[in-house]
């Protein structure tokens, strides 16, 4: 906040005081203003916008200390400086105590003062800044920003509400990459009242595993080679907030074991130190894998799921829940409207239909990235047509499937199930091609890991790269 724009106003009962400080103030290039006590004071804040409040604590009647009071319940925002002389600084600190921000000797030079003046309006605009960035965030991230009509979707979120006030619960979120997993933890995080700075998302399969226990509790320096400096954790970082830790089937085994521990205790170590650091965060699971069937295959320890599955959320695909394509498009037609500065009117018919037919195997995500995509090619003012559109094989434009839906596995939970829409014009029909489309679905369920799709296909892991190899 410039100078100039700052106005600070005086409480002093003294009349000399108050006249040397508004002058002082005034040649700093602040606006001043006066008062001899609090009842005038607070009569001048509810006519003005006062930015700073500059008080003496000894005065007759209402004094500072009770003044301060008022303040942080009518004005909490406006910081509040102690005017004090020499004899009465340890009344000075004790106001501190009570919500002042700083204070000055009577009589200090004016660039005591003025730097005083400064950091309190600095550290007020920061505060400020931060509590706008939060709402900002919640409003952005509240459940009333997840657009849907489908009843199943409907049901998972009302599930995520319960839980927002039980920080202590362990959640697991399981649905399909781009289904919306991190959106959803996002809410939960921000509606139980976290702070947005303290929302540490970790991706489990994205860091190598030899620094996987580094990342997630930092460690002490010399504990490993490359270790120079001591490192906070993202356990550590998320603390009074929430941490998200995403495709928590890929966690090696061995990490597993101490995750477990972690939770069973609530306490971690840093790599490298016998010093126990207390958890104080939301803890969130998020997996696109079926944990159940990881167990069974010796690759998720059994201990561990349990601790984990307290609160499980499916969020389905967005196949399985078409009726929100439809809402889904106009809620980000609008956001993208305002991102491109374009007039974007609106979906065809026909592109509506190509839309509302497709399998969407990257769900959301995938809609969103086709739109934006659309949105770029479209001119403006013009409708978006089926042929802006990066999507070709649906039910829409092609002839019956070749291959009807396949399961793997037969179980019905929503991480089990792959659908290989495997839709061909007449003309493109081949087993090359039917292959090839199959290698594409399962090696994109598997983020692109050839030994988890070779596993999900029940083939040889070498026949399987050959395969690869000859496309």
């Amino acid at each position: 906040m410039p100078n100039n724009m700052a106005t600070i106003l005086i409480v002093d009962d003294q009349e000399s005081s108050r006249f040397i400080l508004q002058e002082q103030i005034a040649e700093a290039g602040f606006s001043a203003l006066a008062a001899p006590g609090v009842e005038e004071a607070l009569a001048i804040m509810q006519q003005r916008q006062i930015d700073l409040v500059l008080s003496d604590l000894v005065m007759p009647g209402i004094d500072g200390l009770a003044f301060l009071a008022i303040l942080r319940e009518k004005f909490s925002s406006v910081p509040f400086v102690v005017i004090t002389s020499h004899a009465s600084i340890a009344s000075a600190v004790g106001a501190i105590k009570q919500g002042a921000f700083d204070y000055v000797e009577k009589h200090c030079s004016v660039d005591e003062l003025c730097i005083t003046i400064k950091r309190a309006l600095k550290y007020q605009l920061a505060v400020t800044q931060n509590e706008q960035f939060k709402q900002s965030l919640q409003q952005e991230y509240s459940f009333e920003n997840i657009v849907t009509v489908s009843p199943v979707m409907k049901q998972s979120l009302k599930l995520a509400v319960h839980v927002t006030g039980s920080p202590a619960t362990t959640v697991l979120l399981m649905g399909e990459s781009g289904c919306g997993k991190e959106v959803l933890a996002r809410a939960i995080h921000f509606s139980g009242g976290g702070m947005p700075a303290n929302f540490v998302g970790v991706n489990c399969a994205a860091i190598p595993e030899n620094l996987l226990e580094s990342e997630l509790f930092g460690h002490v320096r010399g504990s490993f080679t490359g270790a120079e400096r001591d490192r906070e954790g993202k356990f550590a970082l998320a603390k009074d907030g929430t941490i998200l830790l995403d495709e928590i089937g890929d966690m090696p085994l061995d990490l597993q074991a101490k995750l477990l521990r972690v939770l069973e205790e609530r306490q971690f170590m840093k790599v490298g130190s016998n010093q126990p650091v207390t958890i104080d965060c939301r803890i969130i699971f998020a997996t696109n894998n079926n944990l159940r069937q990881l167990v069974d295959n010796g690759r998720f320890r059994e201990d561990l799921f349990h601790r984990i599955n307290v609160f499980p959320i499916n969020i389905p695909p967005l196949r399985d829940r078409r009726e929100d394509i439809s809402i889904l498009t106009g809620h980000f037609m609008s956001m993208l409207r305002r991102q491109l500065g374009k007039q974007l009117p609106g979906i065809s018919e026909e592109a509506t239909t190509r839309m509302i037919g497709y399998n969407w195997l990257g769900n959301i995500r995938e809609l969103r990235n086709c739109l934006e995509r659309a949105a770029i090619i479209a001119q403006d003012g013009e409708l978006i047509r089926a042929e802006h559109l990066s999507i070709f094989h649906t039910a829409a434009n092609s002839a019956q499937p070749l291959f009807k839906t396949c399961s793997i596995p037969a179980e019905q939970t929503p991480d089990d199930r792959i659908n290989y829409q495997l839709s061909f014009h007449q003309d493109e029909i081949s087993l090359d091609a039917a292959t090839d489309r199959i290698l594409e679905i399962t090696l994109k369920r598997c983020n692109g890991n050839k030994s988890k799709a070779a596993d999900l296909l029940k083939v040889n892991r070498q026949r399987f790269y050959r395969l690869c190899l000859q496309r």
